[in-house]
């Protein structure tokens, strides 16, 4: 256990992203796939972008909701007692903001904690074959987000 947890650390904080591409996905855009088997239990990438506090995560939400254009990839969770946030809004090289939305996904999230930080991790919820797409819950089931992203039924 203790190997595993010093093995995710180290990939968390390289940033190193192995076994994914981005591909164009029909009437999604952007997803991500596999390009290797990944076993069940199995990390797969971080949910990266800013770490932030729940009022910080609403302003910011404030702002994004002004332009249609730019989008959100805010997830919010419960750590130690406190609401946090991961925006990932900012385009960057990591891929984790990329995977798309499915009731019966492929993979869950999970918080890691390195020295203290919660850093969200997606892992493997089944056995994945190369060539899949990686999908997951995003569990926002508000009537207003139903509304706007119709897509969230699924």
């Amino acid at each position: 256990m203790y190997e595993e947890k010093k093995q995710i650390d180290e990939l968390i904080i390289s940033g190193k992203e192995e076994g994914l591409k981005v591909d164009y996905i029909d009437g999604k855009g952007r997803g991500v796939l596999a390009t290797r088997c990944f076993c069940r239990g199995e990390y797969i990438v971080e949910y990266h972008g800013d770490l932030i506090e729940f009022w910080d995560a609403k302003r910011r939400e404030a702002l994004y909701a002004q332009d249609p254009s730019t989008g959100c990839y805010m997830y919010y969770f419960h750590y130690l007692g406190k609401t946090y946030c991961v925006d990932a809004t900012k385009e960057t090289h990591r891929l984790g903001r990329l995977i798309n939305h499915s009731k019966n996904g492929n993979c869950h999230t999970k918080l890691h904690d390195i020295s203290g930080v919660p850093h969200l991790i997606l892992v493997a919820s089944r056995d994945i074959e190369a060539g899949e797409e990686l999908l997951y819950d995003y569990g926002d089931r508000s009537k207003a987000s139903l509304e706007a992203h119709p897509w969230l039924k699924h």
